[in-house]
């Protein structure tokens, strides 16, 4: 373990959650690397928390112990970052990335590192048990708890405003998943994917996963206009995200979902979805403060011009100013193997392009792979705001309210989560992931797209 306090002890006695405590933690959702559950129980060290406990696969058998989190090549990456690289637990090591890295970079207010408590194996296994049957089949199929952690990270429940449920003022909470937010202009994108210089990676992906069955339609959702600092531009995002939330946008209330997917993808809004999300907003909040769709997606649309924060996390975002196609190669010269992608270049033109990448010292190439994890962080991460309305008081000079062209008063909070410490190896990943988006794309623009569909729908989607 590296050195770090655990935090959750009560009279000097540090807290272990045990099979007794699982009935108190319900599923709140999940991504690909951890499940999310959330507190219902008594104990005030855990009201108004989440917990979010990594996975393991569900095929092969159970992962041994390493002696260590990390490679030795991470070693020298991660090395200069406070105690991160003398981590020997997984959940201790992400902890501390965000604390050290992430944080920083975000700004401290709108990143919660968290605080880690132990957990017994009964605990973990009997809280699989129970969420087993209130995840999407496609993630039981995939992944389940994993039962040999010792630790789970505990967070602030960020879809609500602290008690908030509890003193008679409702909170409405959208969390969004905004994608990388900016157009790649590195020089080492290769002439035959020029394509990745005017279409967002986000839209070609679509493309990817309608290809895959992923999804059943393409998202109307443009990242660029979410990350445009343009009024109308930030709204017409989030209406799209409205309209196709897939896995990118959720609202919630009071910390119960009320629209889009826990833990897949949630299908387009049509009119019957709509209705029913105007009329819980209608039954259980517009009484009370006068809040329907059209006034909630323009209060987002305000929180996210006033607030900075997509100024924030597109900064961070540009860390990776080279792209996959020049990150891959300064990660072939941190571990001293032979570069696999100058293998596969024939032309003497594309060798000559690499070369000054792989004739870099070795700081260099660590700072560009560093630059890129960071940044793949930052793609991945999802943002969640809350809002709750201020009764009786004024304006004043508060920099955390909005107001609505109705004249009602909303404090928010915003907060980034999912802030995964990506590891090293995944650049291998991302670089054949990115080969497939691109490559699926040009045989779209040449109308070779097989028996899947039509070349001229995936063009006008496209191309919207």
């Amino acid at each position: 373990m590296c050195d770090f306090q655990i935090r959750g002890r009560t009279h000097g006695m540090e807290i272990v959650l045990k099979e007794k405590d699982a009935a108190d933690w319900v599923y709140r959702g999940e991504g690909a690397a951890n499940i999310v559950l959330a507190y219902t129980g008594s104990s005030p060290a855990f009201i108004g928390k989440v917990m979010r406990i990594q996975k393991a696969p569900i095929n092969g058998s159970q992962r041994a112990r390493s002696p260590t989190t990390f490679t030795k090549y991470e070693y020298l990456l991660w090395g200069d970052i406070g105690n991160l690289v003398s981590c020997t637990d997984r959940d201790i090591a992400a902890q501390t990335f965000v604390q050290h890295v992430m944080s920083p970079l975000l700004g401290s207010k709108h990143v919660d590192a968290g605080k880690l408590v132990k957990v017994s194996r009964e605990f973990l296994e009997l809280a699989e048990k129970e969420v087993s049957s209130q995840r999407p089949s496609w993630r039981v199929n995939t992944g389940k708890i994993d039962t040999q952690r010792d630790y789970a990270l505990i967070l602030s429940d960020h879809s609500i405003f602290p008690h908030g449920a509890l003193d008679g003022e409702p909170c409405i909470s959208v969390e969004i998943k905004p994608k990388c937010g900016f157009i790649p202009f590195s020089r080492f994108i290769t002439h035959g994917n020029a394509v990745k210089r005017c279409m967002t990676r986000f839209r070609m992906h679509q493309a990817l996963k309608l290809h895959q069955e992923e999804i059943s339609e393409f998202s109307d959702y443009d990242p660029l206009d979410l990350f445009s600092g343009s009024k109308d531009r930030i709204l017409k995002a989030v209406k799209d995200l409205f309209s196709t939330p897939q896995n990118n946008f959720r609202v919630f209330l009071n910390g119960s979902l009320i629209f889009g997917a826990l833990g897949g993808s949630a299908e387009n809004t049509d009119v019957i979805v709509g209705e029913a999300f105007e009329d819980a907003l209608k039954s259980d909040v517009r009484a009370d403060i006068g809040l329907c769709t059209t006034s909630l997606l323009q209060l987002v649309t305000e929180t996210l011009y006033k607030s900075g924060v997509m100024d924030r996390l597109l900064e961070v975002q540009k860390l990776d100013s080279l792209d996959i196609e020049g990150a891959i190669h300064a990660y072939y010269d941190v571990i001293s193997e032979p570069c696999v992608v100058c293998g596969q270049l024939n032309e003497d033109e594309e060798l000559h392009r690499y070369a000054s990448l792989h004739s870099l010292p070795l700081d260099q190439s660590l700072k560009i792979v560093k630059n890129f994890l960071i940044a793949a962080t930052a793609k991945d991460c999802s943002l969640m705001i809350s809002f709750r309305r201020r009764v009786g008081e004024e304006w004043g000079s508060s920099n955390n309210t909005i107001r609505l062209e109705s004249g009602k008063f909303f404090d928010y909070k915003a907060h980034f989560i999912d802030l995964d410490l990506k590891p090293m190896k995944k650049m291998e990943e991302y670089y054949e992931l990115d080969k497939k988006i691109v490559s699926l794309y040009r045989k779209i623009e040449k109308g070779k797209v097989g028996d899947i569909s039509n070349a001229k729908f995936y063009k006008s989607k496209l191309g919207k």
